[in-house]
């Protein structure tokens, strides 16, 4: 029996191989490979270290560009010794192999499929981290309870990445859940992953909050951009800024400070207004603030295809509650549905705790195709 199993295994190898191939072309690793070398060669300057500014691009883009060189080698190199075991456990008649195989090439082709995901991601932003903002929409604390549960879906999708969660700031709701949050996800390609989450997320479910036991229909919004340390293609000038400083909350009111170290940045060309509370220091406050006015404006300038931050003022910043990209229904059955791409998941349980990887691959496969439903 297990030799046939074996054959089987062999086959699928045998077939995985062109694809490692045509994986390779769509990375473009060759070109890769050119900017590394040269790259390398003007890390060997002896003048490279004069400009620190542009000698920690370099450095950066080098790790970035190895990082996807290396990644494809082990793919290559695990499918290469999985395809020796294979033929070695057919040679011996070895059935104790099986169990090894098997769980080589579940991995192996989990590995694949994630690395075919990453050819989607050619923004100029989405290896970038990705910094969310939540907002709960009107309907009080069925809402904000909502909200809530968003924030602890992605803080588990992150957990599942190995990616880093950090909260930058948080407003409790008036009786549970919260009014606002933002965090920024560190971790290889975040904003490419997370950048089809942004928009509006819809419930409906049983409220816990009703006596009556009444369904409701709740709404929250997720804004999803790319997290940028330094664009100087944006230019912010401190006479733009209103800079106030109040008594921060503390994330889940935790942590509750006696002096005034909390920030609220409103850009005033374009009305974009930040705030950061969660840090000890006011200094600290203000510079995660001014990282996520520099990734908003960096953001509308995309989305509006702008020469310069100017032609952009009066950019209509409300939440249009009716749009929403995505129903998560408890009652009175339980589905996801994402209702661009027409993806969905019936294990309602699973997906709010972080099990999105779905929606996320079919949502860049259908804006790649060019597929998405408006």
């Amino acid at each position: 029996m297990p030799i046939i199993e074996y054959d089987t295994y062999k086959q699928k190898l045998g077939a995985m191989e062109p694809e490692l191939t045509k994986l390779a072309a769509a990375l473009d690793l060759e070109n890769a490979k050119a900017e590394i070398a040269k790259l390398e060669k003007e890390q060997a300057d002896e003048n490279f270290w004069s400009d620190l500014e542009n000698s920690q691009k370099v450095l950066q883009r080098t790790k970035q560009l190895q990082h996807k060189v290396d990644k494809h080698a082990k793919l290559v190199s695990q499918w290469e010794d999985l395809t020796t075991l294979v033929e070695m456990a057919i040679e011996e008649d070895d059935a104790s192999l099986l169990p090894e195989i098997s769980e080589g090439y579940t991995a192996l082709e989990s590995a694949v499929e994630e690395a075919n995901l990453d050819t989607l991601l050619s923004g100029e932003y989405d290896n970038n981290n990705a910094i969310l903002n939540f907002h709960a929409g009107a309907g009080g604390t069925e809402a904000q309870d909502w909200c809530q549960m968003l924030y602890r879906m992605y803080m588990r999708w992150a957990e599942r990445h190995d990616f880093k969660f950090e909260t930058i700031d948080y407003l409790d709701g008036d009786e549970a859940g919260i009014k606002s949050a933002s965090v920024i996800i560190s971790g290889e390609n975040a904003y490419g992953y997370l950048k089809g989450e942004s928009g509006v997320h819809r419930l409906v479910r049983i409220s816990p909050f009703d006596a009556s036991g009444r369904r409701q229909t709740s709404f929250a919004a997720l804004e999803v951009m790319p997290d940028i340390a330094d664009d100087n293609e944006v230019e912010i000038r401190p006479e733009d800024l209103k800079v106030d400083t109040y008594r921060s909350s503390g994330a889940g009111g935790q942590h509750v400070n006696k002096t005034e170290s909390a920030i609220r940045i409103t850009h005033i060309p374009t009305g974009v207004v930040v705030s950061c509370q969660t840090e000890r220091s006011q200094h600290q406050n203000r510079e995660y603030a001014m990282r996520m006015l520099r990734s908003k404006l960096v953001e509308i300038k995309m989305q509006q295809h702008a020469e310069k931050i100017a032609d952009i003022k009066g950019v209509q910043m409300k939440i249009e509650w009716g749009s929403q990209i995505r129903s998560y229904v408890f009652m009175p059955y339980t589905l996801a549905k994402d209702h661009r791409t027409g993806y969905e998941n019936g294990n309602i349980q699973a997906v709010m705790d972080g099990d999105i990887d779905g929606f996320i691959t079919a949502y860049l496969t259908a804006n790649a195709t060019g597929d998405l439903k408006k």
